[in-house]
């Protein structure tokens, strides 16, 4: 293999690692909005098949692997809150987390029903 070669080969395996890296920092933390789950979903099964309960610290993500645990932040107030994702969703453009009421709740969202947020996943 010659040296312009190499030099070429280089280049792109750098390239295609820097890519890579910037997807990933960026699919760590999302920016958006959280809502909750109306009552009328409790018992229903989930997307990964487990009932929904909304007394669990559980959520809904339109893209996570279930089972992933992410931290929910609220920037404006500072509260915050662990919950694993057991859901698919939500489906209403620029909400980027669905959360269990008990999951609202602890961020303060019960009577505002929407809040932006930070999602940071920790697993």
């Amino acid at each position: 293999m010659g040296t312009r070669s190499r030099l070429t080969l280089t280049c792109c395996l750098a390239g295609l690692l820097t890519l890579g890296t910037v997807t990933t920092a960026s699919a760590e933390t999302q920016k958006g909005y959280a809502s909750y789950y109306h009552d009328k979903f409790q018992g229903r099964t989930t997307a990964s098949g487990a009932p929904f309960d909304q007394n669990q610290l559980t959520a809904a993500h339109r893209h996570l692997p279930f089972g992933t645990e992410v931290v929910v932040k609220r920037p404006d107030t500072g509260q915050e809150v662990r919950v694993v994702i057991n859901d698919r969703g939500p489906f209403v453009k620029g909400r980027i987390i669905d959360l269990s009421k008990r999951a609202a709740q602890k961020l303060g969202l019960l009577n505002r029903g929407v809040a932006p947020v930070m999602v940071t996943q920790i697993n």
